[in-house]
């Protein structure tokens, strides 16, 4: 039985509005905070105070319970913090911030192809046709030419990590609240950042007003409101579809990078974005298939 919204509709849309706009300007106010830390620490940090603050808002509701509850916390904190965001803010590096938005944001593809890989899921046509416009709305975003440079890869890999944590929160997150499932995760995935900083990069930041206010920025607005409403949401209604939704970000980050870094829109970035956003809006016209004599005997159980 698909999962009926428990909040109101106009407020499940300002939400979803709300939590997308600010997922969308995280991309230009991350790369304007690399201009004082490198990657991995700039998210390490991010997170790690992030998280902190949450846990303790936190505090009296229920926590995981078991090694298990709290080894996959611990696993979406993976995909979701340090995955994702280790990735796409590695790769603008090389690629814009609104490519970066772009390609990391096509994940609600991802999901159905992972979901009918590894679960055998089954969709509809009409998804695995949103499925393919999609994946040419990312060509066309890269400029109609597959060159599989740092940037691009490195995109894709946090738009897989993205994937792969939307499944695994729709897995396991009902057992888990959503403000502590948000605050140990990015709990976690920050400190596996910082780890990577401490092997890879010179972690340390430039202090100075501007870095202090893009820190705050990416803490307070871009992590702790961003994941508590995020997880919020997909407990609130159904995961694959409110993910779907997924496609305004890339709208919200070309805007915000245009408006806050001054990146030229080229044409066939719109047109990939265009088309990434009619592929998920295919994607989200139906669920899974159901096959007619399962349904009718879901119908007939409900009789009984």
């Amino acid at each position: 039985m698909e999962r009926q919204t428990k909040v109101a509709p106009w407020k499940f849309a300002v939400l979803l509005i709300l939590t997308t706009f600010v997922m969308g300007i995280a991309f230009p106010v991350g790369k304007m905070g690399l201009a004082y830390a490198p990657p991995f620490f700039l998210m390490g940090i991010r997170y790690v105070l992030a998280g902190g603050l949450l846990a303790i808002f936190a505090g009296r509701r229920p926590r995981p319970k078991g090694k298990m509850s709290w080894l996959q916390v611990a696993v979406i904190g993976l995909c979701q913090t340090a995955g994702v965001m280790g990735f796409c803010y590695y790769s603008m590096h090389w690629i814009t911030a609104s490519e970066s938005s772009i390609i990391t944001f096509m994940s609600p593809l991802l999901v159905i192809v992972l979901g009918a890989v590894l679960l055998r899921n089954q969709y509809r046509a009409r998804q695995w046709i949103g499925v393919i416009i999609g994946f040419i709305g990312v060509i066309s975003t890269l400029g109609f030419q597959l060159r599989l440079q740092g940037g691009i890869v490195l995109g894709l890999a946090g738009a897989l990590c993205f994937a792969a944590a939307t499944l695994l929160i729709k897995r396991w997150g009902a057992g888990l609240d959503a403000i502590v499932l948000a605050a140990y995760q990015m709990l976690f995935g920050g400190v596996i950042l910082l780890l990577l900083s401490g092997m890879t990069e010179r972690p340390a930041m430039v202090l100075t007003p501007a870095s202090i206010g893009i820190l705050l920025v990416l803490v307070i607005l871009c992590s702790i409101v961003q994941f508590s409403v995020w997880f919020y949401l997909l407990g609130q209604g159904d995961p694959a579809k409110t993910s779907s939704f997924l496609f305004l970000v890339p709208f919200f980050g070309v805007l915000s990078s245009w408006l806050l870094l001054g990146e030229q829109i080229r044409w066939y970035v719109g047109v990939g974005g265009a088309l990434i956003g009619v592929g998920i809006y295919l994607v989200n016209g139906g669920g899974q298939r159901v096959k007619a004599k399962e349904a009718a005997k879901v119908r007939e159980g409900a009789v009984i």
